[in-house]
């Protein structure tokens, strides 16, 4: 086993990033896709190695979401959206007649830290949600903010590693993540929100959830739709936390939010949500200063107004919380007819991800698993591995004919319920940032749309994560913020400044880098970075 010589120089060479195989690698940034907005490709060897290897990182805890609490409810569909018919739009059975109601489970999370770390922690939410449809299970996989940090999928495992602890120390360090953070410019929007009171909900009832990513609905005729979709509180409200109420409740409840969904599920205090989309015109719509693919920008709700489609009602807890809560596996890919992919990077990477991590942390056939199967009939082809503890044979099927196509009793492939959905691609494949990447714009709107005491938290709680990072990333980062609004770039820096007037020995002081002395810095935050 190889190691680390304190007292070897190393040379340029030395430190080119490589794969495992020992390949340089030039590009670590951008996924190979058909132009800089296309869909990515099957041999995209460097970011399939790298993100099945980050799958497999924790035994036998999620790698990211591992904290988290679930409950089982109903989704009603409207059977519209807004006030037109849903069938102009999808052919998705479970929104087509008003009333119709699909079975759910939802499992809420904290993304970044630990199965017991404390719930009150500055971090996004995930809301995933699992509709047990007749056309087979479609599970909604998003977070509580309607963006992210990142838009191409090669980034994700660093941007991980950046957020969890130091491999050495194994303390949470802000510079670390800042470091990152400061070489990537697109995540300033999720900084915005990530470090205002939107990055503490103040339980899992009183939070929004978004999909993020953007999707497709496709009709009848196999036309598509680029959709983004929307989870609204509708009794309970939205509710978040500055950082000081937090610290006051995790100083004396490290699992309020759990608390919280399963008491007010057990006194009959049903949350409810209301689904809304944004649906555009499938295409690149020039006429936007974004890429309505971009996973980093909102749709602006003035031009792409919310169009509820549904209510979802939780009303049942779990019987069992590994059985059904730890056990519970998502996927981006696990959509129904009427609901597709759009090119989104982000998206197709998540895709390979989730269900490969499923595999792995829950083992080959965690699909069997009463929390995971549909309620439709399952018929495969599929057979053996770990666990295996019934066989997905159809009524009448030939036992000994597990292949397709057969002539001897086997499976058939099922008629198309509509017109194909074929998206046509004229460019070359490359490896490159989409076009429009306005990494600062829409910082800006939501800066300036945050009330002032909201951005009074936000300045607050970025001060006391980047006074401990070093002059060059903090620079960068004041940088990014001034590029986003002058006056959020401006409140930053002097408050910086401030700080560091206060106490000089705790700032750009590069002995803070070794031994104990970084130990001790790292556990002086409070907020989870």
């Amino acid at each position: 086993m190889g190691h680390l010589d304190p007292n070897k120089q190393g040379s340029e060479a030395d430190q080119t990033l490589t794969n495992r195989q020992g390949h340089p690698i030039t590009d670590n940034q951008n996924i190979r896709t058909v132009g800089d907005r296309g869909p990515s490709t099957l041999e995209n060897y460097h970011f399939i190695e790298k993100i099945s290897h980050f799958d497999r990182e924790r035994v036998p805890e999620r790698v990211v979401h591992a904290r988290g609490a679930g409950a089982y409810g109903v989704f009603e569909a409207y059977g519209t959206v807004g006030s037109e018919p849903v069938s102009k739009y999808t052919r998705a059975k479970l929104f087509q007649e008003k009333g119709k109601q699909t079975p759910v489970f939802v499992r809420f999370s904290t993304v970044v830290h630990g199965g017991h770390s404390p719930e009150t922690l500055r971090d996004p939410r995930g809301f995933a949600v699992k509709f047990y449809t007749e056309d087979g299970n479609w599970d909604l996989v998003g977070n509580n903010l309607k963006i992210f940090f990142i838009r191409d999928p090669l980034k994700f495992p660093d941007m991980v590693h950046s957020f969890k602890p130091d491999p050495v120390t194994n303390l949470n360090d802000p510079e670390r993540m800042f470091d990152f953070l400061s070489n990537s410019p697109e995540a300033t929007h999720m900084v915005t929100f990530l470090f205002s009171p939107w990055g503490i909900p103040a339980n899992y009832r009183q939070m929004q959830g978004s999909g993020v990513n953007t999707y497709k609905w496709v009709n009848q005729d196999g036309v598509g739709y680029l959709v983004k979709y929307h989870w609204e509180p509708l009794k309970q409200g939205i509710k978040n936390l500055t950082q000081d109420e937090a610290e006051a409740i995790q100083a004396k409840n490290t699992s309020h939010a759990t608390q919280d969904l399963y008491e007010a599920i057990d006194r009959g205090d049903y949350p409810e949500w209301e689904l809304n989309v944004q649906i555009l015109e499938d295409g690149e719509h020039p006429e936007l200063d974004f890429d309505p693919l971009d996973p980093t920008k909102l749709w602006p709700q003035e031009k792409f107004p919310f169009l509820p489609v549904g209510k979802m009602t939780l009303n049942r807890n779990p019987e069992n919380y590994f059985a059904e809560v730890e056990q519970a596996a998502f996927g981006t890919g696990v959509l129904v007819d009427g609901l597709d992919f759009s090119d989104d990077k982000l998206l197709q990477g998540r895709t390979f991800s989730y269900s490969d991590t499923q595999r792995y942390r829950v083992g080959t056939n965690y699909l069997q698993l009463p929390i995971n199967a549909p309620k439709a009939p399952v018929a495969t082809n599929q057979r053996d591995g770990q666990m295996e503890y019934k066989i997905d044979l159809a009524p009448g099927q030939n036992p000994h004919v597990n292949y397709e196509p057969s002539s001897l009793g086997g499976l058939t492939e099922a008629r198309p319920s509509g017109a194909e959905h074929e998206p046509a691609y004229d460019a070359r494949l490359v490896r490159e940032k989409i076009g429009r990447t306005n990494d600062f714009g829409q910082a800006g709107d939501t800066y300036r749309k945050f009330e002032p005491w909201e951005r009074d938290e936000l300045v607050k709680n970025l001060v006391d994560a980047l006074k401990m990072c070093r002059p060059v990333v903090r620079d960068k980062m004041i940088g990014y913020f001034k590029e986003a609004d002058a006056d959020y770039g401006k409140r930053v820096a002097e408050a910086l400044a401030r700080a560091e007037a206060a106490a000089p020995e705790h700032l750009g002081n590069e002995s803070m880098r070794q031994g104990q002395e970084l130990a001790d810095r790292s556990g002086h935050r409070t907020d989870g970075y």
